[in-house]
């Protein structure tokens, strides 16, 4: 990975600051992205990654991102797509449509923002690869918080429709799709999690996982992670076919 350059969303805490970490001992230089400015530029400052302010949500702050990988570095070869938050609402009488907005809009929207971003600059260098993070929740019902497995499956969805499609153009796109993880999107329900005597999954064992798809050929898949269990590409179900 030596030489390579990285763009990191999300990067002042959890996957994003373990990531930025793990990429700079490899030798990539690493542009750290997050709304999070005081935690951004700790993560820069430590681990010295780039750091560049950044709201997901936004189309024209994810291009200024690239644009700054490009100005510094010369062009962009990975992209870890992984700002998040938790959902704060539910559906029925309690809705809150901003709160709503704001989830789809870090959650969905920062991953699609972020893609359409990275292809030109990666298309440029002749191939890449991008990693979105997902959940658990893109991949089974999550009754407890609808919404925010809404958001998630469309990140699998997403990741899954376009490996294919960008397989002319040298480009992986892959999602890590892991459980309960210790990272700042679990504190709401970290003591639920406790009382029901689960084991909350390293942030190491999922930037392992992210490094992996980076080195990796496969594109278009989504690999679980669990205390336990080995990671792995999830295997999902072919749809029925047409009947004469």
């Amino acid at each position: 990975m030596g030489d390579q350059v990285a763009l990191v969303t999300g990067a002042a805490s959890g996957f994003g600051r373990g990531l930025t970490h793990a990429l700079r001992e490899r030798g990539v230089r690493v542009v750290a992205c997050d709304i999070n400015e005081a935690g951004g530029r700790e993560v820069a400052d430590s681990s010295g990654a780039l750091f560049v302010r950044c709201d997901v949500s936004d189309p024209e702050q994810n291009a200024a991102a690239v644009t700054a990988a490009l100005e510094n570095y010369g062009g962009l070869d990975m992209a870890f797509l992984n700002a998040g938050i938790p959902t704060g609402t539910v559906l029925g009488e309690d809705f809150d449509l901003e709160l709503y907005r704001r989830a789809m809009g870090a959650n969905l929207d920062g991953v699609v923002f972020g893609i359409n971003a990275a292809l030109p600059a990666m298309r440029a260098r002749g191939g890449g690869s991008i990693v979105a993070t997902a959940s658990l929740a893109g991949l089974t019902p999550v009754p407890m918080d609808p919404v925010y497995a809404a958001n998630k499956h469309a990140v699998v969805g997403l990741v899954r429709s376009l490996g294919p499609a960008l397989a002319d153009d040298g480009i992986r796109i892959n999602a890590v799709c892991p459980g309960f993880a210790d990272t700042a999107i679990i504190e709401p329900i970290r003591e639920l999690i406790a009382a029901e005597g689960l084991p909350i999954i390293p942030v190491e064992q999922v930037t392992d996982v992210v490094i992996g798809l980076f080195d990796g050929d496969g594109t278009g898949e989504c690999w679980f992670v669990q205390p336990g269990r080995e990671s792995q590409a999830f295997r999902f179900r072919g749809i029925p076919g047409v009947r004469a």
